[in-house]
Protein backbone atom coordinates (compact mmCIF):
# COMPACT_ATOMS: atom_id res chain seq x y z
CA UNK A 1 0.00 0.00 0.00
CA UNK A 2 1.31 3.30 -0.86
CA UNK A 3 1.80 5.54 1.84
CA UNK A 4 3.91 8.41 0.84
CA UNK A 5 1.92 9.40 -2.17
CA UNK A 6 2.06 13.51 -2.87
CA UNK A 7 -0.91 13.67 -4.92
CA UNK A 8 -4.55 12.50 -5.07
CA UNK A 9 -5.58 9.47 -6.96
CA UNK A 10 -7.40 12.24 -9.13
CA UNK A 11 -4.29 13.76 -10.12
CA UNK A 12 -1.88 10.87 -11.40
CA UNK A 13 -5.35 9.35 -13.07
CA UNK A 14 -5.17 12.37 -14.94
CA UNK A 15 -1.73 12.15 -15.70
CA UNK A 16 -1.99 8.40 -16.94
CA UNK A 17 -5.18 9.47 -18.99
CA UNK A 18 -2.91 12.18 -21.10
CA UNK A 19 -0.13 9.49 -21.52
CA UNK A 20 -2.59 6.91 -22.64
CA UNK A 21 -4.02 9.42 -25.39
CA UNK A 22 -0.38 10.39 -26.70
CA UNK A 23 -0.15 6.91 -27.52
CA UNK A 24 -2.77 6.29 -28.45
CA UNK A 25 -2.11 9.48 -31.21
CA UNK A 26 1.48 7.56 -32.13
CA UNK A 27 -0.08 4.44 -32.41
CA UNK A 28 1.82 2.88 -29.50
CA UNK A 29 1.06 0.27 -27.45
CA UNK A 30 2.97 0.91 -24.55
CA UNK A 31 6.02 2.57 -23.41
CA UNK A 32 9.11 1.50 -21.65
CA UNK A 33 9.94 4.08 -19.37
CA UNK A 34 13.69 4.76 -17.69
CA UNK A 35 13.38 8.49 -16.64
CA UNK A 36 12.83 8.74 -13.03
CA UNK A 37 11.04 12.14 -13.52
CA UNK A 38 8.99 10.20 -15.24
CA UNK A 39 7.69 7.57 -13.16
CA UNK A 40 7.92 9.92 -10.36
CA UNK A 41 5.12 11.81 -12.26
CA UNK A 42 3.48 9.29 -13.20
CA UNK A 43 3.09 6.84 -10.72
CA UNK A 44 4.54 8.93 -7.65
CA UNK A 45 7.96 6.42 -7.32
CA UNK A 46 10.43 8.06 -6.08
CA UNK A 47 13.91 6.74 -5.74
CA UNK A 48 17.37 6.88 -6.52
CA UNK A 49 18.05 3.84 -7.50
CA UNK A 50 17.35 4.38 -11.38
CA UNK A 51 21.54 4.94 -11.05
CA UNK A 52 21.40 1.35 -11.36
CA UNK A 53 18.87 -0.86 -14.40
CA UNK A 54 15.30 -0.85 -13.56
CA UNK A 55 12.35 -0.13 -16.17
CA UNK A 56 8.57 0.71 -15.97
CA UNK A 57 5.80 -0.50 -18.24
CA UNK A 58 3.21 1.84 -19.02
CA UNK A 59 0.23 0.07 -21.67
CA UNK A 60 -2.12 1.90 -23.16
CA UNK A 61 -4.54 0.38 -21.35
CA UNK A 62 -3.06 2.08 -18.37
CA UNK A 63 -1.81 -1.05 -16.96
CA UNK A 64 2.00 -0.57 -14.93
CA UNK A 65 4.37 -2.97 -14.06
CA UNK A 66 7.36 -2.19 -12.75
CA UNK A 67 10.90 -4.11 -12.79
CA UNK A 68 13.64 -3.21 -10.57
CA UNK A 69 16.39 -4.52 -7.47
CA UNK A 70 15.68 -6.02 -4.38
CA UNK A 71 16.25 -3.10 -2.18
CA UNK A 72 13.79 -0.48 -4.86
CA UNK A 73 10.86 -3.05 -4.26
CA UNK A 74 9.70 -2.37 -0.81
CA UNK A 75 10.56 1.27 -2.37
CA UNK A 76 7.44 0.96 -4.91
CA UNK A 77 5.47 -0.43 -2.90
CA UNK A 78 5.29 2.17 -0.55
CA UNK A 79 5.48 5.39 -2.79
CA UNK A 80 3.87 4.14 -5.54
CA UNK A 81 0.98 3.64 -7.15
CA UNK A 82 2.27 0.50 -8.67
CA UNK A 83 0.66 -2.72 -8.70
CA UNK A 84 3.24 -5.11 -10.19
CA UNK A 85 6.50 -4.63 -8.55
CA UNK A 86 8.86 -7.56 -9.85
CA UNK A 87 12.41 -7.54 -9.13
CA UNK A 88 15.62 -8.71 -11.49
CA UNK A 89 18.22 -10.50 -9.35
CA UNK A 90 21.98 -8.89 -9.03
CA UNK A 91 24.50 -11.65 -10.10
CA UNK A 92 26.88 -12.00 -11.85
CA UNK A 93 26.85 -12.21 -15.46
CA UNK A 94 22.91 -11.18 -15.20
CA UNK A 95 20.81 -9.66 -18.22
CA UNK A 96 17.79 -7.79 -16.95
CA UNK A 97 17.09 -7.11 -20.19
CA UNK A 98 15.76 -10.30 -20.29
CA UNK A 99 13.29 -9.64 -17.65
CA UNK A 100 12.09 -6.76 -19.29
CA UNK A 101 11.58 -9.24 -22.23
CA UNK A 102 9.50 -11.33 -20.03
CA UNK A 103 7.34 -8.56 -18.76
CA UNK A 104 6.23 -7.40 -21.80
CA UNK A 105 5.74 -11.15 -22.75
CA UNK A 106 3.01 -10.86 -19.49
CA UNK A 107 1.27 -7.59 -21.03
CA UNK A 108 0.81 -9.34 -24.35
CA UNK A 109 3.11 -6.88 -26.32
CA UNK A 110 5.49 -9.48 -29.03
CA UNK A 111 4.65 -8.19 -32.20
CA UNK A 112 3.32 -4.72 -30.79
CA UNK A 113 5.20 -1.19 -31.16
CA UNK A 114 6.57 -0.46 -27.94
CA UNK A 115 8.07 3.33 -27.38
CA UNK A 116 11.32 3.18 -25.37
CA UNK A 117 12.52 6.46 -23.25
CA UNK A 118 16.26 6.20 -24.13
CA UNK A 119 16.94 9.60 -23.66
CA UNK A 120 17.22 8.99 -19.53
CA UNK A 121 20.42 8.84 -16.93
CA UNK A 122 19.29 5.25 -16.12
CA UNK A 123 19.32 4.19 -19.81
CA UNK A 124 22.98 4.00 -20.53
CA UNK A 125 24.19 3.51 -23.95
CA UNK A 126 25.42 0.19 -22.78
CA UNK A 127 21.92 -0.92 -21.46
CA UNK A 128 19.92 0.60 -24.05
CA UNK A 129 22.26 -1.70 -26.11
CA UNK A 130 21.04 -5.03 -23.76
CA UNK A 131 17.44 -3.82 -24.19
CA UNK A 132 17.66 -3.40 -27.72
CA UNK A 133 18.93 -6.86 -28.16
CA UNK A 134 16.66 -8.73 -26.03
CA UNK A 135 14.09 -6.79 -27.40
CA UNK A 136 14.82 -7.38 -31.05
CA UNK A 137 12.91 -9.90 -33.11
CA UNK A 138 10.26 -9.82 -30.14
CA UNK A 139 8.58 -6.31 -30.54
CA UNK A 140 8.69 -3.44 -32.77
CA UNK A 141 10.59 -0.35 -30.38
CA UNK A 142 10.71 2.99 -31.20
CA UNK A 143 12.10 6.36 -29.53
CA UNK A 144 9.35 7.38 -26.62
CA UNK A 145 11.77 9.86 -25.22
CA UNK A 146 9.67 12.64 -25.49
CA UNK A 147 5.80 11.14 -24.70
CA UNK A 148 5.61 11.96 -21.40
CA UNK A 149 8.19 15.01 -21.27
CA UNK A 150 5.98 16.82 -23.52
CA UNK A 151 2.71 16.58 -20.92
CA UNK A 152 4.42 16.91 -17.85
CA UNK A 153 5.92 19.96 -18.84
CA UNK A 154 2.77 22.04 -18.15
CA UNK A 155 2.72 21.50 -14.27
CA UNK A 156 -1.03 21.29 -12.71
CA UNK A 157 -2.12 23.82 -9.80
CA UNK A 158 -0.97 20.74 -7.46
CA UNK A 159 2.10 20.69 -9.00
CA UNK A 160 2.69 24.69 -9.34
CA UNK A 161 1.68 24.59 -5.09
CA UNK A 162 5.17 23.00 -4.77
CA UNK A 163 6.96 25.23 -6.90
CA UNK A 164 5.60 28.48 -5.19
CA UNK A 165 6.80 26.80 -1.93
CA UNK A 166 9.96 25.37 -3.39
CA UNK A 167 10.45 28.92 -4.50
CA UNK A 168 9.98 30.50 -0.77
CA UNK A 169 12.51 28.06 0.21
CA UNK A 170 14.87 29.39 -2.70
CA UNK A 171 14.58 33.11 -1.37
CA UNK A 172 15.31 32.23 2.13
CA UNK A 173 18.57 30.37 1.26
CA UNK A 174 19.19 33.43 -1.41
CA UNK A 175 18.36 36.25 1.05
CA UNK A 176 21.09 34.18 4.04
CA UNK A 177 23.75 33.43 0.98
CA UNK A 178 23.93 37.01 0.90
CA UNK A 179 23.80 37.91 4.52
CA UNK A 180 26.37 35.77 4.70
CA UNK A 181 28.59 37.07 2.40
CA UNK A 182 31.44 38.95 4.29
CA UNK A 183 34.97 38.86 3.87
CA UNK A 184 36.49 35.79 5.61
CA UNK A 185 33.54 33.50 5.38
CA UNK A 186 33.82 30.42 4.34
CA UNK A 187 32.11 28.87 1.14
CA UNK A 188 31.65 25.69 2.92
CA UNK A 189 30.15 26.93 5.68
CA UNK A 190 27.98 29.21 3.56
CA UNK A 191 26.88 26.36 1.46
CA UNK A 192 26.16 23.88 4.39
CA UNK A 193 23.71 26.95 6.72
CA UNK A 194 21.94 27.27 3.21
CA UNK A 195 21.01 23.92 2.71
CA UNK A 196 20.55 23.61 6.12
CA UNK A 197 17.74 25.97 6.04
CA UNK A 198 16.08 24.33 2.64
CA UNK A 199 16.05 21.01 4.22
CA UNK A 200 15.00 22.18 7.84
CA UNK A 201 11.93 24.23 5.81
CA UNK A 202 10.77 20.96 4.37
CA UNK A 203 12.79 21.03 1.23
CA UNK A 204 14.62 18.14 -0.68
CA UNK A 205 18.95 18.07 -1.85
CA UNK A 206 19.24 19.97 -4.89
CA UNK A 207 19.27 17.52 -7.90
CA UNK A 208 22.63 18.99 -8.86
CA UNK A 209 25.35 20.82 -6.81
CA UNK A 210 25.42 24.57 -6.67
CA UNK A 211 27.50 27.07 -8.23
CA UNK A 212 29.39 29.34 -5.34
CA UNK A 213 32.36 30.36 -6.36
CA UNK A 214 34.45 33.48 -5.45
CA UNK A 215 38.27 34.56 -5.77
CA UNK A 216 40.03 33.48 -8.91
CA UNK A 217 37.09 31.28 -9.84
CA UNK A 218 34.13 34.40 -9.33
CA UNK A 219 33.31 34.19 -13.20
CA UNK A 220 32.77 30.21 -12.80
CA UNK A 221 29.34 29.17 -13.00
CA UNK A 222 29.43 25.21 -11.94
CA UNK A 223 30.58 23.89 -8.92
CA UNK A 224 33.81 23.20 -8.32
CA UNK A 225 35.82 21.04 -5.29
CA UNK A 226 37.95 23.65 -2.75
CA UNK A 227 35.33 26.28 -1.67
CA UNK A 228 37.91 29.13 -0.79
CA UNK A 229 36.90 32.10 1.41
CA UNK A 230 35.66 35.16 0.96
CA UNK A 231 38.05 38.12 0.45
CA UNK A 232 37.94 42.00 1.04
CA UNK A 233 37.18 42.97 -2.37
CA UNK A 234 35.55 39.80 -3.80
CA UNK A 235 32.25 38.45 -4.97
CA UNK A 236 30.47 35.12 -4.82
CA UNK A 237 27.77 33.80 -7.28
CA UNK A 238 25.30 32.36 -6.36
CA UNK A 239 22.83 30.01 -8.41
CA UNK A 240 20.46 28.48 -5.78
CA UNK A 241 17.47 25.42 -6.93
CA UNK A 242 15.43 24.73 -3.92
CA UNK A 243 13.45 21.48 -4.14
CA UNK A 244 9.89 20.68 -2.71
CA UNK A 245 8.68 17.34 -3.28
CA UNK A 246 11.75 17.24 -6.26
CA UNK A 247 9.92 20.20 -7.59
CA UNK A 248 12.91 22.73 -7.83
CA UNK A 249 12.75 26.75 -8.00
CA UNK A 250 16.38 28.60 -8.89
CA UNK A 251 17.40 31.70 -7.88
CA UNK A 252 20.67 33.63 -9.31
CA UNK A 253 22.60 36.36 -8.15
CA UNK A 254 26.21 37.92 -7.29
CA UNK A 255 27.28 39.43 -3.65
CA UNK A 256 30.19 41.61 -3.50
CA UNK A 257 32.63 42.85 -0.39
CA UNK A 258 34.54 46.04 -0.54
CA UNK A 259 34.03 48.21 -3.05
CA UNK A 260 32.05 47.76 -6.53
CA UNK A 261 33.30 49.27 -9.08
CA UNK A 262 31.47 51.28 -12.33
CA UNK A 263 32.04 48.62 -13.99
CA UNK A 264 30.34 45.62 -11.80
CA UNK A 265 27.37 48.81 -11.62
CA UNK A 266 27.18 48.72 -14.84
CA UNK A 267 27.20 45.01 -15.63
CA UNK A 268 24.47 44.17 -13.13
CA UNK A 269 22.53 47.50 -14.57
CA UNK A 270 22.90 45.63 -17.91
CA UNK A 271 21.94 41.91 -16.37
CA UNK A 272 18.63 43.55 -14.83
CA UNK A 273 17.86 45.25 -17.98
CA UNK A 274 18.15 41.71 -19.85
CA UNK A 275 16.14 39.91 -17.64
CA UNK A 276 13.21 42.28 -17.28
CA UNK A 277 12.96 42.43 -21.07
CA UNK A 278 13.32 38.41 -21.61
CA UNK A 279 11.01 38.30 -18.79
CA UNK A 280 8.34 40.54 -20.99
CA UNK A 281 8.83 37.78 -23.71
CA UNK A 282 7.50 35.12 -20.86
CA UNK A 283 3.82 34.52 -21.99
CA UNK A 284 1.84 31.32 -23.87
CA UNK A 285 2.58 31.89 -27.87
CA UNK A 286 6.09 33.41 -27.44
CA UNK A 287 8.95 30.58 -28.12
CA UNK A 288 11.44 30.06 -26.02
CA UNK A 289 14.16 30.90 -28.81
CA UNK A 290 12.69 34.38 -28.77
CA UNK A 291 13.20 34.71 -24.75
CA UNK A 292 16.59 34.07 -26.12
CA UNK A 293 16.72 36.25 -28.98
CA UNK A 294 15.23 38.51 -26.16
CA UNK A 295 18.18 38.73 -24.08
CA UNK A 296 20.71 38.85 -26.34
CA UNK A 297 19.26 41.92 -28.20
CA UNK A 298 19.41 43.25 -24.24
CA UNK A 299 22.95 42.95 -23.91
CA UNK A 300 23.57 44.42 -27.77
CA UNK A 301 21.35 47.79 -26.69
CA UNK A 302 23.09 48.30 -23.51
CA UNK A 303 26.60 48.27 -25.24
CA UNK A 304 28.07 45.61 -22.97
CA UNK A 305 31.76 44.15 -24.32
CA UNK A 306 32.14 40.83 -22.82
CA UNK A 307 31.15 37.54 -23.44
CA UNK A 308 26.75 35.88 -22.86
CA UNK A 309 25.97 32.74 -22.96
CA UNK A 310 24.69 30.62 -25.32
CA UNK A 311 21.24 29.76 -23.35
CA UNK A 312 19.26 32.04 -21.01
CA UNK A 313 17.25 29.96 -18.94
CA UNK A 314 15.49 26.41 -19.08
CA UNK A 315 12.47 24.34 -17.75
CA UNK A 316 12.40 23.49 -14.28
CA UNK A 317 10.29 21.19 -12.59
CA UNK A 318 10.13 17.55 -10.45
CA UNK A 319 13.79 16.56 -11.18
CA UNK A 320 16.53 14.28 -10.21
CA UNK A 321 20.47 14.30 -9.96
CA UNK A 322 22.26 15.04 -12.18
CA UNK A 323 20.80 17.72 -12.74
CA UNK A 324 17.97 20.33 -12.28
CA UNK A 325 17.66 21.59 -15.58
CA UNK A 326 15.25 19.98 -18.20
CA UNK A 327 13.84 20.64 -21.78
CA UNK A 328 13.00 23.14 -22.96
CA UNK A 329 15.96 25.38 -23.58
CA UNK A 330 16.44 29.18 -24.01
CA UNK A 331 18.45 29.07 -26.90
CA UNK A 332 18.05 30.65 -30.55
CA UNK A 333 15.94 29.07 -32.36
CA UNK A 334 14.05 26.85 -30.09
CA UNK A 335 10.60 26.44 -31.42
CA UNK A 336 9.13 25.35 -28.37
CA UNK A 337 5.74 27.10 -27.69
CA UNK A 338 5.13 28.66 -24.23
CA UNK A 339 2.08 27.49 -22.77
CA UNK A 340 0.13 28.18 -19.23
CA UNK A 341 1.36 26.25 -16.61
CA UNK A 342 5.49 26.05 -17.74
CA UNK A 343 7.81 26.61 -15.19
CA UNK A 344 10.92 28.41 -16.53
CA UNK A 345 14.03 29.75 -15.40
CA UNK A 346 15.68 32.56 -16.75
CA UNK A 347 18.96 34.01 -16.40
CA UNK A 348 21.59 36.81 -17.25
CA UNK A 349 25.08 36.17 -16.75
CA UNK A 350 27.44 38.95 -17.95
CA UNK A 351 30.97 37.52 -17.85
CA UNK A 352 33.81 40.41 -18.10
CA UNK A 353 36.92 38.26 -19.17
CA UNK A 354 39.47 40.95 -18.75
CA UNK A 355 38.48 41.27 -15.37
CA UNK A 356 37.77 37.86 -14.72
CA UNK A 357 34.13 38.57 -13.01
CA UNK A 358 31.14 37.86 -13.83
CA UNK A 359 27.92 39.66 -12.72
CA UNK A 360 24.07 37.43 -12.83
CA UNK A 361 20.80 37.68 -12.13
CA UNK A 362 17.76 34.66 -12.85
CA UNK A 363 14.47 33.93 -11.14
CA UNK A 364 12.18 31.09 -12.29
CA UNK A 365 8.87 32.05 -13.42
CA UNK A 366 5.34 30.79 -14.02
CA UNK A 367 3.26 31.07 -17.21
CA UNK A 368 0.13 32.52 -16.85
CA UNK A 369 -3.02 32.59 -18.94
CA UNK A 370 -1.93 36.60 -19.97
CA UNK A 371 2.10 36.41 -18.76
CA UNK A 372 3.82 35.26 -15.77
CA UNK A 373 4.06 35.31 -12.09
CA UNK A 374 7.81 34.96 -10.55
CA UNK A 375 8.35 31.87 -8.21
CA UNK A 376 11.19 33.55 -7.34
CA UNK A 377 12.72 37.24 -6.59
CA UNK A 378 16.67 38.34 -7.09
CA UNK A 379 17.41 41.22 -5.72
CA UNK A 380 17.53 44.28 -8.26
CA UNK A 381 20.29 46.25 -6.92
CA UNK A 382 23.38 44.70 -6.54
CA UNK A 383 24.22 43.55 -3.48
CA UNK A 384 27.75 45.17 -2.03
CA UNK A 385 28.55 44.13 1.83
Amino acid sequence: MALHLHFGKAEFARRQKAVRAALARLGLDGLLIFKQESMYWLTGYDTSGYVMFQALYFGQDGRTALLTRSPDVRQAEVTSTIQDVRMWVDRQGAEPGKDVRAMLADYGCQGKRIGVEYHAYGLTGQRAKMVDAALEGFCRVEDGSDIVRLIRVVKSPAELAYVRRAGKLADAALELGNRMTVPGADIGRIYGEVNTLIMAGGGDPSSDRWPMTCGANADLVRYHTKHGVVGKNDQVTYELAAPYRHYHAVVMNVALTGKADKRQHDNFRFCREALEGTQSFLKPGRTCGEVYDAHARAFQRSGFKGRILNACGYSVGATFPPSWMEWPMCWSGNPEVLRPGMTLFTHMIAVDEKSGRAVSIGETAIITKTGFERATHAPRELVVN
